[in-house]
């Protein structure tokens, strides 16, 4: 979300008229919150996050080259963020598939 704040911003401003930057030192968390998961899809951050979410290959396809860019990048750091475990666990269950597709025994 902070990477993300610049968008939050907008989106309230567009959405609900208030300038955050100004009642955020106020305004209570939940209602953020609250205020935040209503965020629609033709605010800003409802853009990204519909770009950043899309894997329907045949909408994909008709990306411009910049939602692309948006949708590459989200990607690439959502992988970084994986834990090591995360990472081990997955390459141990995609190595277990592999041996089982090749007719081994699954250890």
């Amino acid at each position: 979300m902070i990477d993300d704040f610049g968008l939050v911003i907008s989106s309230f401003q567009s959405q609900y008229g208030i300038r955050i930057s100004k009642e955020l030192h106020t305004m209570k968390w939940d209602e953020f919150k609250d205020l935040l998961s209503g965020i629609g899809p033709e605010t800003p951050l409802g853009r990204i996050v519909s770009i950043r979410a899309e894997d329907d290959s045949d909408i994909l396809e008709h990306f411009s080259p910049e939602q692309k860019r948006i949708r590459t990048e989200w990607r690439t750091r959502k992988a970084k963020a994986m834990s090591k475990e995360n990472m081990d666990d997955f390459l141990e269950s995609m190595k277990q598939a592999l041996i089982y597709a090749a007719g081994g025994e699954q250890g």
